[in-house]
């Protein structure tokens, strides 16, 4: 029994769940049938992907901010890499941020995709998998989307594309349309990050900005790359996860932009007209509020910060000496005590420790302290 066999049984059983709903409506060996099966797949798991998607999206942001920390921490250690470390890992615990957390979607997502993976190619075999028994194995291999079977490839010879009831031109003109939107749904997608989601500002001097840069045009190509070897179900699949992914983010960018960013800039315009409709304003923090309550805010804000007293540290040089520096004669007389003033004629002023001004301090003689010869 294979490590992975119990995920076999899981997408085999949730494909098959949908597909007893569908074939009714479409016929059991319609390729829809099959097809909205897979899709339904794909939107149970994102759906169920959802919590971490929101993580992905303040660990990306986390990390955008804290590039130029980052930064100064290996510039300060280049030569220490253990030090580097230690100081990396107590930035990410100080600041409560996952780097692994931007890539938890994907990660998750992969199992399910080689688990579809290895169903359609046993079913393309001939192959029962899974719940997926003989009877639906059959069925499956006549489900045709435009043309082409589910089970089918890009680089399937002729022969086994014609013992799928199909031709080869039509095989591969349909995955050729589906590589081209799964790769351009890919790239809108990472653009849309880029572009619209990102402080523009930061973006010269930000080297996690400059990788997401050079993703955005890597990740369609992989997808160009590897789509010729993947069946037309699990290019459903895919396409499917990443419309999916760019309706997502559309939906956050528009409701929680980054700040500094174009989509922060339009949202504040939005909200600041819709609120100027209502005879209300728009506050820095982003909320809105009627005039008067604002101003009424501003105004208490401002009166506290007056009010407000901060208290000052005295040394202890300050405390032994009553609070002020100086000169006995400088120093303000305590109530009740008589306030001593120094001699105008430069003489001792009879105080315990014979002190005398710094300015009639007599000079001692020339000779004083030498040997007669």
């Amino acid at each position: 029994m294979g490590i992975l066999n119990p995920l076999y049984d899981a997408v085999s059983w949730i494909i098959v769940q949908f597909h007893k709903l569908f074939g009714p409506i479409f016929g059991n060996d319609s390729g829809w049938a099959w097809g909205l099966s897979i899709v339904c797949l794909v939107v149970l798991i994102r759906i169920c992907l959802i919590p971490l998607f929101v993580k992905q999206i303040r660990a990306t942001r986390n990390m955008q901010i804290l590039q130029p920390k980052i930064k100064e921490i290996q510039q300060r250690y280049k030569n220490d890499k253990e030090r580097q470390s230690q100081e990396m890992m107590k930035l990410y615990k100080e600041t409560g941020t996952n780097p692994l957390s931007s890539c938890l979607p994907i990660l998750v997502q992969m199992p399910f995709f080689f688990a579809l993976f290895h169903v359609l190619s046993n079913v393309a075999n001939g192959k029962t998998v899974g719940v997926i028994n003989e009877s639906l194995v059959q069925s499956a291999q006549k489900a045709h989307i435009f043309g082409a079977p589910l089970a089918a490839k890009f680089t399937d010879s002729a022969s086994k594309i014609e013992s799928l009831g199909a031709n080869v031109t039509t095989v591969r003109v349909v995955t050729i349309v589906m590589i081209v939107m799964m790769s351009a749904s890919q790239f809108i997608t990472q653009r849309q990050l880029m572009v619209k989601n990102t402080d523009p500002t930061a973006m010269a001097a930000n080297p996690f900005a400059q990788q997401q840069k050079i993703l955005m045009y890597v990740f369609p190509i992989m997808f160009a790359v590897f789509g010729i070897n993947f069946p037309v179900g699990v290019l459903i699949y895919w396409l499917t996860t990443n419309l999916w992914t760019m309706g997502q983010q559309l939906f956050v960018i528009q409701r929680n932009p980054t700040p500094g960013s174009i989509a922060f800039k339009a949202r504040q315009e939005r909200l600041a007209e819709k609120a100027k409709k209502q005879g209300k304003v728009l506050t820095p923090e982003g909320d809105v509020m009627d005039a008067a309550e604002y101003e009424a805010k501003i105004a208490e804000e401002k009166e506290r910060a007056a009010k407000r007293v901060q208290p000052t540290r005295t040394s202890k040089s300050k405390r032994k000496s009553g609070g002020t520096q100086g000169s006995p004669a400088q120093r303000p007389a305590v109530k009740g005590s008589t306030a001593r003033t120094p001699p105008s004629n430069g003489t001792a002023s009879g105080s315990a420790n014979g002190n005398r001004p710094s300015g009639d301090r007599p000079q001692a003689p020339k000779n004083q302290g030498r040997k007669k010869s």
